[in-house]
Parts: C-alpha cells; sequence; structure tokens
C-alpha cells in the first residue's frame, strides 16, 4: 500500500542571476515526490523574459515588479497550488534527494507545525581565514527561519497576511513572518534536510550598504517592541556604539568648525579610538591581506553614520507603523476562560472551557503579557462573599497559570459605577497595571459588554459567542470588532492581528 504524499509547490525568487539554472538543473535531476509546480518569480522592473531549462515540465514563471523578495514571494504561494509552499533562494544548492528528505520533514507533522526549515551549511574556504563578506553568509547557518530554504503551511501564509511587503530587501522579511506564524499558536519545526549556500562575493563598500538593513530594525521595533531581537533569538546590535562613534564624529567636526581646536582634538581621539577599535574587530577574524585590511579599516569608518542614518530614515518611515500583535491580552473570566456557574462561590465549580490552558501557555511562552476583567455583581448582591470571590479566582490560577492583573467590579447594575462592563474602566486600569498602551490590548469576552468596554477605551476586541450571547450583539461585534468560534481562535486572530 503506498503511503501517504506530499502536495507542495517551489517558490524561488530571483533578479536573475546565473545560479538560478543551476538550482533548477538540480531540482530536475533530485529523487523524490514531484512538486506540484515550480513558480519562478521574476522580480526584476522589466527585461526581457528569463530563458529557463524546457526540461521541467512544471516550471511557470511569473512577474512580480520588482517590489522585494517579500512580495515576490508573496506573488509566488498565492499563485501556488500545493499545501505545503517551500521557498528557496535562487543561489543555494540542494541535495540530489532533496524532495525525499522534505517529504521526510513535512509528512506526518500534525496541525499545530506551521514550517520546517532546512539546516543551511555555508562551505567556507579551508586554505585562510574567511573575509568579512563571506562570515556575513555564514551567519545564516546559525539564523534562525531562513528562508532560503523554508516550507510552510499554504493555509498558515493565508491566515497570516503572508510575507510584510514594507520588508524591501532580503532581510527582516522572513523572521517577522515566523514570529507572526509563532504569535498566531504555530510550531515551526527543525528540519534534517541539508541545503547549501555558497558563500558571497560583494564590492568593496559591501558592508556600508548592508547597513540599509538598520531601516528594516525600525520596522521590527515598532511592530514588536524594544526587544524584539529576543524573539528571533539574536544578540544586542551594534547601533548605540554607532551611535556614540557618529555623535562624537559630528562632535569633532562642529569644534573644528567654531575654531574650538582643543575640543575638536579630544573629540577626534575619541572618535579615532572607537573607529580603531570597530575596525580591529572586524579585521582580526579574517585573511589580514593588505586589500581586506584597507576595506575594513576604510568601512569602520563609513558604516557608523551609514547605519545611524539608515535607521534615522527607518523610524521616520515607519513611524505610524502598528504592531500586528498585541502587547497584552484581556480576559472575561466567565464562559469565556471558565463555564459559567451564576454567582460561582465554590473553588470545586470552576471548570476551564475547552482549550484555554493551552491558548493560555502559547501566550504565555510568546512573553504576552495576560489579564482577566470581570463584572462580579454577586458581591454587591450578597450572593457571594469577598473571600469567597477570591478563592474561586485563586483556584482558576492554579488550574490555568497567573495572571498579571485582575480587574474585578464588585458592584451592581444600579450602583452607577466606572468600573462594570460596558463602562472602561477596567480595561484602561487592566492596561496601565500591566505597563502597556490601551491600544496595544485585545478583550476576549462572550458579551456586548466586553466589546463596548474594550472599544470605550481604545483597545480591540474579540467575541467568543455562547449561548446566553444576544444575535444583536454578534452582528455588532462582526461590524465593529471580530468574532471568533472558540477562545482558541479568538487568540490566534488576536495575536495575527485580524481584528
Amino acid at each position: 500500500m503506498n503511503g501517504p504524499t506530499l502536495d507542495y509547490s517551489i517558490v524561488i525568487p530571483t533578479m536573475g542571476r546565473d545560479s538560478l539554472h543551476v538550482l533548477l538543473r538540480r531540482l530536475g535531476a533530485a529523487t523524490g515526490p514531484e512538486p506540484r509546480e515550480i513558480i519562478v518569480v521574476d522580480d526584476r522592473r522589466g527585461g526581457a523574459d528569463l530563458t529557463l531549462p524546457a526540461e521541467l515540465p512544471s516550471l511557470q514563471v511569473i512577474r512580480s515588479g520588482g517590489r522585494g523578495p517579500a512580495a515576490a514571494r508573496n506573488a509566488g504561494w498565492r499563485h501556488a497550488a500545493g499545501s505545503w509552499i517551500a521557498f528557496l533562494d535562487d543561489d543555494v544548492l540542494v541535495a540530489e534527494d532533496w524532495p525525499a528528505r522534505l517529504a521526510a520533514d513535512l509528512l506526518g507533522v500534525d496541525d499545530t507545525v506551521a514550517a520546517s526549515t532546512a539546516r543551511i551549511e555555508v562551505p567556507l574556504p579551508r586554505d585562510r581565514r574567511p573575509t568579512d563578506d563571506e562570515r556575513g553568509t555564514a551567519g545564516l547557518a546559525t539564523a534562525r527561519w531562513i528562508t532560503a530554504d523554508m516550507a510552510y503551511r499554504r493555509s498558515v501564509l493565508a491566515a497570516v497576511g503572508g510575507f510584510d511587503e514594507r520588508f524591501p530587501r532580503a532581510y527582516r522579511e522572513d523572521a517577522d513572518l515566523a514570529i507572526r506564524v509563532c504569535l498566531a499558536g504555530y510550531a515551526i519545526a527543525d528540519g534534517e534536510r541539508i541545503t547549501v549556500h555558497p558563500a558571497r562575493t560583494a564590492g568593496p563598500l559591501a558592508s556600508v550598504r548592508a547597513q540599509r538593513g538598520n531601516a528594516d530594525n525600525a520596522l521590527m521595533r515598532r511592530k514588536y517592541g524594544a526587544h524584539w531581537r529576543r524573539r528571533i533569538g539574536e544578540r544586542d546590535g551594534l547601533l548605540p556604539r554607532h551611535v556614540l562613534t557618529t555623535a562624537v564624529g559630528v562632535a569633532t567636526l562642529a569644534a573644528g568648525a567654531a575654531g574650538r581646536g582643543r575640543t575638536a582634538l579630544g573629540f577626534g581621539a575619541v572618535w579615532t579610538a572607537l573607529t580603531t577599535q570597530f575596525a580591529v574587530r572586524r579585521i582580526l577574524p579574517g585573511p589580514r591581506t593588505p586589500g581586506e585590511i584597507t576595506r575594513m579599516a576604510v568601512t569602520s569608518a563609513l558604516i557608523p553614520p551609514a547605519a545611524c542614518w539608515h535607521r534615522l530614515r527607518g523610524e521616520v518611515r515607519h513611524r505610524h507603523a502598528t504592531h500586528p500583535a498585541p502587547h497584552a491580552l484581556l480576559f472575561d473570566r466567565d464562559d469565556t476562560l471558565i463555564v459559567d456557574v451564576p454567582y460561582l462561590a465554590d473553588p470545586a465549580g470552576v471548570r476551564p472551557v475547552p482549550g484555554a490552558a493551552d491558548a493560555l501557555r502559547m501566550l504565555r511562552a510568546a512573553g504576552i503579557r495576560l489579564g482577566v476583567v470581570s463584572n462580579q455583581s454577586g458581591v454587591a448582591k450578597g450572593l457571594i462573599t469577598p473571600g469567597q470571590l477570591a478563592a474561586v479566582n485563586r483556584r482558576v490560577e492554579e488550574l490555568l497559570g497567573p495572571f498579571a492583573t485582575w480587574q474585578v467590579c464588585v458592584h451592581g447594575e444600579a450602583d452607577g459605577c466606572a468600573c462594570r462592563k460596558p463602562a472602561p474602566g477596567m480595561v484602561r486600569r487592566a492596561a496601565a497595571e500591566l505597563g502597556v498602551e490601551v491600544e496595544r490590548c485585545v478583550l476576549i469576552g462572550d458579551t456586548g459588554a466586553d466589546i463596548a468596554a474594550a472599544l470605550s477605551a481604545g483597545a480591540r476586541a474579540i467575541l467568543v459567542p455562547t449561548a446566553r450571547t444576544l444575535p444583536e450583539e454578534v452582528l455588532r461585534a462582526r461590524t465593529e470588532a471580530a468574532v471568533a468560534r472558540n477562545l482558541t481562535e479568538a487568540v490566534r486572530m488576536a495575536m495575527a492581528g485580524a481584528s
């Protein structure tokens, strides 16, 4: 009996490099399940059609208009028909059994796995130390989520909207997509297939041109906060040092222009020391040939101001960019986190709704702050005591884990308080206690009061209807917020920015 087969498409964005022909010939000769199609996305702004091997009957070529690799990959996967989309860069070398290894990585994974990464190998020269360019390429071997060879479920790409086309270069667009996929509740698996990425040889000022990526770093900061590097497993960058070096350099020039010679000499000495230290750090690991030393010395002086300029440009360009995932999720308690028992006073009656524990565990692993916003008028009515309410809430945390804030209104409907939902008081207090902007919060609840409280406070909202949710509340939520079928779907919608 034949086993399951892999339904996949291959998408290759290209600018028409000669290496594309090498890759296509290797794919044509490779053994294993054949792709439904190989889609080459020509991202040149114009020019003659690409001349590609005729022996690949499944090969298709589409154009994406020169809008960058993110847009090219989006054009490719949206045109593709496979259930899995295998993205390959046009300069990688796949093994002769790559399709079989891809199938081994993808077949059998459960529905929570959205993607699979290959192991990238970058061969370096054995007879000498690598150059700065070669060391830069070698970093791909340890980077996370590199789309040089990475396969995604097509359904997940559709759910999160694919690549963010505001990233115009082959830089950060892959990490951004992976973050959004993980925040939506999916896992990314490490595959066993091995793909070779030859070391690049670039021009003498390539490291200066590479500083354009600082503009993309600005977008990452806007989307994921100041600690975005931690999400992608990367150490802190050199921008603070570059800012210092640039500031000292500007001060040197300003003091000289003002005729303050001693001051200019002092600042100049500091600038020289900082630049020399930076250059030495880059020279020591390399081949230390005269040409490489000269190139490192010159570019070490140019990189700091280039980095600062591009970061400033990115901050200005992306100043209105929004965070697709919230900083905090707030939950109604009854019928959202736990099964509703009217005026619940006994902790033994706490029963989490299906999927609650797993959804909250995923959110905590992603570093999302969590809070509860709950009306409990039973206290005002004398049906439960404050002590019983506290015991029930403790039991909720025993079963579902800790929440960073509990906002509970114990007033009755006629008390005229500013905290009881649909009033926005508890939502605003929760945001303040969590230390996040209320606009970066999402409230998930089961009634129109939950939606109204969130919207009037300036937060986003997602309704998870239950038997007690009124039809008109569902209709209003579909227009003004979002509606999910269950708590798990609501969390994924919130993290993917769907509301």
